[in-house]
């Protein structure tokens, strides 16, 4: 335990954090990982060099069944400087309806308010924002801890009903039956392949606002069905 002790402020966090992102997995069960996988002391240069092979077969397997996606946003987490993003929260910016006509709310799942690295079963946070082509206000983040005094049947719908005023979430995993779900609250869950910034995912968004918008985002935009179909005849080429 003193090695696990000598561990920088820096560290620590980054592990607590990519703890957050694996399903099931706190600290001490990611530390006895890394442990196996690069040893003591733990060091940042260590795990730089940590790849995702080694990591999902450390420990006997102990992440084998976790998928690629979940343990590559793990160790982004624990491979870049978090502690900046951990303390200094992102400021909320004022909205009322109707202030971004032609604007879309969307989700992300984040575990360190810079990247779109969350899990939906895991992650700590839902930061929502309300996107228009030439603008985006950062207008809450609601976090996913159930209150003690509340007594939930099922983790993921609970996850899914605090975000259903949002039209798009976007997140690094989600498990089919959890998707169903958030579908099934109107909401369009977008799976990315790695983790990207948030900053790169939104102006991505505002490119297709901009642009040609997909039926079904067009609809979401509040834009009417006769424009819509001229969308999708636009986009059909």
């Amino acid at each position: 335990m003193s090695s696990q002790n000598t561990l920088s402020r820096e560290l620590a966090l980054r592990i607590g954090l990519a703890a957050r992102a694996l399903p099931d997995t706190d600290a001490k069960r990611l530390f006895t990982v890394l442990t196996d996988c690069v040893g003591l002391p733990i060091t940042e240069d260590k795990l730089i060099g940590l790849n995702l092979k080694t990591f999902k077969s450390a420990q006997g397997g102990e992440f084998t069944g976790l998928d690629d996606v979940t343990l590559k946003s793990a160790l982004h987490i624990l491979k870049h400087q978090v502690e900046a993003a951990e303390t200094l929260k992102p400021k909320i910016l004022d909205f009322s309806e109707g202030d971004m006509p032609g604007s879309v709310r969307i989700a992300v799942a984040s575990d360190d308010n810079i990247n779109v690295n969350g899990h939906f079963g895991s992650c700590t946070q839902f930061m929502i924002y309300q996107v228009s082509a030439d603008e985006i206000r950062l207008i809450d983040i609601r976090g996913t801890a159930i209150p003690a005094d509340l007594e939930v049947d099922d983790k993921n719908v609970f996850r899914a009903e605090l975000i259903q005023d949002c039209q798009v979430l976007y997140l690094t995993s989600v498990g089919g039956p959890a998707a169903a779900k958030i579908v099934r609250l109107g909401i369009h869950p977008i799976k990315l392949p790695s983790v990207e910034s948030i900053i790169q995912v939104v102006g991505q968004l505002q490119g297709v606002i901009a642009g040609t918008p997909p039926p079904w985002l067009a609809k979401a935009m509040g834009i009417e069905s006769a424009d819509r179909f001229r969308f999708e005849r636009e986009a059909i080429g």
